[in-house]
């Protein structure tokens, strides 16, 4: 099993020893619960993982290749990946048609945006496998419809607002949403003009995450975290066009970007109203950009959904509502912060601690609802059941420090601090090292 984790790590995914039991345990017995696995002998649990194995791969080249998720932090919703692997043993090991697998991906898609799986994973988890229970080649479409189904039950309407893109943060559930749209809906570079896609970027090629508006210019004019770290202030960038644009004002870099590439700026849905571009209109920008996010991300589910979904009598009748945006606190700021954290995390798994869990959504026991993103946290401790919770928390606000101290957590604000707190008592090391950020 660890073998099967090695590798999936060294294609850009970490995942946990639980999570690939959850697979072998949904392929096997078709439940979510562990004790389903109690009377599974040796021989019959080895093909179950190579079993879980072969579906894990397929579906991790699906999500890379169709919705552009191709590493770790943009990896979201691991948890469906069980009832997705039980979805491919029982269709054979693999699905139809595109209509069949955009359809499939569409549900993977929104229990990515509405948390399907964070709370109470085993019951949901469950749900959802009862509903695909004898997806066989006559009952795929009925299994997926009823998928889709438990999804709106409970959101009752899965299309998108302009307010479902006011987050903020890396942790955002809509941050992997903004990083799929990039890659697969022909966003270009706006120093070449190319097409930001798979085959131009390789699998194990990143894009890096861009501020529109940069962070110091923003601060300048007193604006907060939160708004500066808007997902509608948010594109990705090739590592090259990152550098070129810098920290420019857009209403320097935008221009020259259009004249050398028309068009590629907009691709970004980034509104083409020069006044837009001055950061006096920040806030009117964000606005703008969201309504053109919302349009882009619903033209592009519309048509993973269209598949098989017939068109019912009255949907265009139907009125969308307008949710309100739930604020949750902290989250990573930028690829400078999270990757200080990884070396954070590296740093503890060589001394043989367990890894940590980048944008850890700390939830609340008794709704469900996601309180606070933690930047890298420990939720069973660096020793599982014989310490307390931890996590290292870099420049959050009180907020975010408070839901985590009500939770149980201790907090690190520094990843020295950390180091030092590990040194000292967990390792019982003299603290005499010099710590890198």
């Amino acid at each position: 099993m660890k073998k099967r984790l090695g590798k999936w790590q060294k294609a850009g995914y970490f995942f946990k020893l639980d999570w690939l039991l959850r697979n072998i345990n949904a392929v096997v017995t078709g439940e979510a619960l562990f004790t389903a696995m109690k009377d599974v002998d040796a021989i019959t649990f080895r093909e179950g993982l190579e079993t879980a194995e072969r579906a894990i791969d397929r579906l991790l080249n699906l999500i890379a290749s169709r919705l552009g998720l191709d590493h770790d932090r943009v990896f979201g919703s691991r948890y469906a990946i069980p009832l997705m692997s039980r979805y491919l043993v029982q269709r054979g090991g693999k699905v139809a048609g595109q209509a069949e697998r955009d359809r499939l991906l569409y549900w993977y898609v929104h229990t990515i945006l509405w948390g399907r799986y964070s709370g109470s994973t085993e019951s949901k988890l469950n749900t959802d496998l009862e509903a695909i229970e004898g997806a066989t080649a006559n009952d795929s479409g009925n299994a997926l419809t009823r998928l889709i189904e438990n999804l709106r039950q409970e959101r009752a309407n899965l299309q998108l607002t302009d307010s479902d893109f006011g987050g903020s943060s890396k942790g955002n559930r809509f941050y992997p949403l903004l990083y799929m749209m990039t890659r697969v809906l022909h966003a270009r570079d706006w120093g070449t003009g190319d097409e930001l896609t798979n085959h131009l970027l390789g699998h194990l090629s990143r894009l890096e995450v861009h501020h529109i508006f940069p962070k110091a210019l923003l601060y300048e004019r007193g604006y907060s975290k939160r708004q500066v770290n808007a997902i509608a202030n948010f594109t990705f960038l090739t590592q090259e066009t990152n550098l070129e644009v810098s920290k420019r004002n857009p209403t320097e870099y935008i221009p020259e970007f259009e004249k050398r590439t028309p068009g590629a700026i907009a691709s970004h849905w980034i509104p083409m109203n020069p006044e837009l571009w001055k950061p006096e209109n920040y806030s009117a920008f964000l606005e703008e950009r969201r309504k053109l996010l919302a349009k882009a991300a619903n033209d592009f589910l519309d048509r993973l959904s269209a598949g098989s979904i017939p068109v019912t009598a009255g949907a265009e009748e139907i009125q969308f509502i307008e949710r309100a945006v739930a604020y949750v606190p902290g989250g990573m700021d930028d690829d400078e912060e999270e990757a200080r954290l990884i070396r954070c995390n590296n740093w503890a798994t060589k001394r043989g601690l367990p890894a940590g869990e980048l944008a850890y959504e700390l939830v609340d026991r008794d709704t469900g609802g996601v309180v606070a993103i933690l930047d890298l946290a420990w939720p069973n401790g660096l020793q599982e059941g014989l310490s307390q919770p931890v996590a290292v928390l870099v420049a959050e606000e009180e907020d975010v420090e408070e839901a985590a101290s009500q939770a149980g957590y201790r907090f690190f604000t520094s990843p020295s601090a950390f180091r030092r707190y590990v040194k000292l008592e967990i390792l019982a090391e003299a603290d005499g090292e010099t710590v890198e950020e």
